[in-house]
């Protein structure tokens, strides 16, 4: 069962162009006032990935959007029907004096179900697939050294079917979706509960999160 339209319904409110601009130029004045590197993955849910990496010291912010498809400037609506190839992802800016990217990494796997192929916990859909994009040379061979150290010493036994892919464009979500945990945590916890994630994550990866 898919809860995300019920909640998104719950959770709508108009959005202004202004709201949009602003939310696109926040990660950039982050990126202006330090150092920074850049990380994108999917993880199903953008609103659960988002609020997990943000948390992490060293990451300066967390957009949520999509990636990995066809459509130029797809909507929400259009991604989570499945009509333009995108996953919803998330874009990290991070400052890699504080984390490394093979850090951000480990916590990636570890917010996510790395053994299903396209759907996360109750979200089911090619949009809802999990991967790494990566930007450069050394990041895909940091998230393929990963998924390889990975395989050796995962506490499950299912294989490991995340993509390692390159980035591609990247297109910000609408403002209502951005920080959603924070703006709506009620809602939130709902979804996240109601989707079953946790409870997944704990079976998946017991305590070593």
């Amino acid at each position: 069962m898919n809860l995300r339209p019920f909640v998104v319904r719950l959770g709508a409110v108009a959005i202004g162009a202004a709201m949009v601009t602003a939310a696109a130029a926040a990660p950039a004045a982050a990126e202006d006032r330090r150092p920074t590197a850049v990380a994108t993955f999917a993880g199903g849910c953008f609103w659960c990935i988002e609020a997990d990496l943000e948390k992490l010291e060293g990451v300066l912010s967390v957009t949520s959007g999509y990636t990995g498809g066809e459509t130029a400037n797809p909507s929400y609506k259009e991604v989570s029907a499945g009509a333009t190839g995108h996953a919803e992802a998330v874009r990290v800016l991070f400052d890699p004096a504080v984390i490394s990217y093979d850090e951000l990494l480990r916590h990636f796997w570890r917010s996510i179900d790395p053994t299903a192929t396209d759907r996360q916990f109750c979200d089911v859909g090619r949009q809802y697939r999990s991967a790494i994009f990566y930007h450069d040379e050394a990041q895909r061979e940091a998230a393929e050294r990963s998924r390889a150290e990975l395989e050796q010493s995962k506490p499950f036994t299912e294989p490991i079917v995340t993509e390692i892919t390159a980035a591609t464009e990247f297109y910000a979500a609408e403002a209502s979706h951005q920080d959603y945990a924070k703006k709506n945590p009620i809602r939130y916890r709902y979804y996240r509960n109601g989707c079953g994630r946790d409870q997944r994550l704990a079976e998946l990866w017991g305590g070593t999160k």
